[in-house]
């Protein structure tokens, strides 16, 4: 069986991000393995393990530095990986354009892993592209997964903490939750065995793709600054209660009767921004 992980090499959230320009920032700033991207490769190692007559490969699209992502999931204990090498910003449509195009010029997959979103744009959008690109069925956001009799049974968490359980044949395409699993942790041996295990590099323009009719493109980034204030409450419990009842039916009431207030855009952009 053939498991292809699509991993991306992103600032480390630690990171102090300084935006420069209008929509670049500083990259010198400390890059990781998405964290999603990390478990899904966790758990196709797992499948490996399992099931001792599998091949794992692991992608990524990126700069030639992304190597170091792939570096690391070779540690964690795939067999190979490809670097699509590209200095420009691909947006989802193009990501998944280009990992169809490397998966498909290596081999045939039975699974393919991904993180349930990327940490620097959270898109949530390529898993669902590449899927429909390889007409493969997907599940996002898995929390659960086994496999019986040539299907997938997985777990998707969804909202409310609720989880809904959903059964695919393979091919399939499965994008990896927080919940699914705690990611090994590397040892100096598993590193150094790394540096032996094959990396092909090609470039995305080596597959000479069509450029899709329309794209994304990131217009301008801002820090996103958040604005709490702290009030606090005083008194016997039952004015405290009181209290805090008028101010949350007061915020309330200021949200649903101007939903375009300052405060209110100011969470719109922190969310947007994260």
């Amino acid at each position: 069986m053939q498991i292809y992980v699509c991993v991306k090499h992103v600032p480390d959230s630690a990171a102090n991000i300084i935006v420069k320009e209008k929509n670049e920032f500083n990259e010198s700033v400390k890059f990781i393995m998405n964290p999603y991207d990390e478990i899904a490769v966790e758990e196709a190692v797992r499948v490996k393990e399992r099931d001792g007559n599998s091949e794992v490969i692991v992608v990524t699209l990126g700069k030639e530095e992304a190597i170091n992502s792939l570096r690391t999931a070779l540690a964690m204990g795939t067999d190979r990986g490809i670097l699509i090498k590209t200095h420009e910003r691909p947006d989802s449509m193009v990501t998944a354009k280009a990992l169809k195009a490397a998966i498909e010029q290596d081999g045939k997959p039975d699974i393919i892993f991904t993180g349930k979103e990327s940490i620097d744009s959270e898109g949530m959008q390529t898993m669902y592209r590449l899927a429909t690109m390889m007409d493969m069925p997907v599940a996002n956001n898995v929390v659960s997964f086994s496999m019986a009799d040539g299907h997938v049974i997985v777990e998707c968490e969804i909202e409310a903490s609720t989880r809904e359980v959903v059964e695919m044949g393979i091919p399939c395409l499965v994008g990896a939750g927080k919940g699914l699993n705690n990611p090994r942790y590397i040892k100096i041996p598993d590193i150094m065995k790394a540096r032996r295990k094959e990396v092909k590099q090609v470039d995305l323009d080596d597959f000479g793709l069509e450029k899709p009719s329309r794209s994304l493109e990131i217009l301008e980034l801002k820090l996103a600054f958040e604005k709490r204030q702290c009030k606090v409450l005083k008194g016997q419990p039952e004015e405290v209660v009181k209290q805090l009842v008028g101010l949350i039916k007061f915020d309330r009431r200021l949200t649903i009767e101007n939903p375009f207030s300052t405060n209110h855009q100011s969470s719109i952009a922190n969310q947007q921004s994260k």
